[in-house]
């Protein structure tokens, strides 16, 4: 996929609109795994196999969170403002997980413009995040991001 490339004085007039649509990521039993052990959530739901395949979802799923921190990186692959020299993370308005991730899922996401505000030495952003999984008809993940850019 390619990413569109936005100047930071592009963003007034994109105003709900789509900023583009990460590349496809998978989401295998290892991430899944690597991600309890560094946030030491090791509920069985997400690591158990075994267990997993007789509960209620017929096998392990994503974290939540895992979803979530996805985010920044399918952003990066989606959208890119060339006039930025540092951005940084400042905060989430909502987040919902509509559906699980199975191991073995396949995410991308989906970036909408929903405001842009001046600050100091650059703009604040608001995005909406819709975080498909492959051939499902709900998404993942839903979540309002706010994030600062700066020139």
């Amino acid at each position: 996929m390619t990413t569109q490339t936005y100047s930071i004085d592009d963003l007034p007039q994109l105003v709900g609109h789509s900023l583009g649509t990460s590349d496809w990521t998978a989401v295998d039993q290892p991430r899944i795994d690597a991600f309890a052990q560094t946030t030491g959530d090791h509920q069985w739901i997400h690591v158990d196999v075994k267990r997993a395949s007789t509960g209620p979802f017929g096998g392990t799923v994503a974290h939540g969170y895992l979803t979530l921190s996805l985010i920044p990186w399918m952003a990066a692959s989606a959208f890119a403002l060339r006039d930025s020299r540092m951005g940084v993370n400042y905060g989430l308005n909502r987040v919902r997980f509509p559906s699980p991730v199975p191991a073995g899922s396949r995410l991308r996401g989906h970036f909408k413009l929903l405001a842009c505000e001046p600050i100091e030495g650059g703009v604040q952003l608001t995005l909406e995040a819709t975080i498909e999984r492959e051939g499902s008809t709900k998404p993942a993940c839903v979540a309002q991001l706010v994030a600062r850019r700066y020139r």
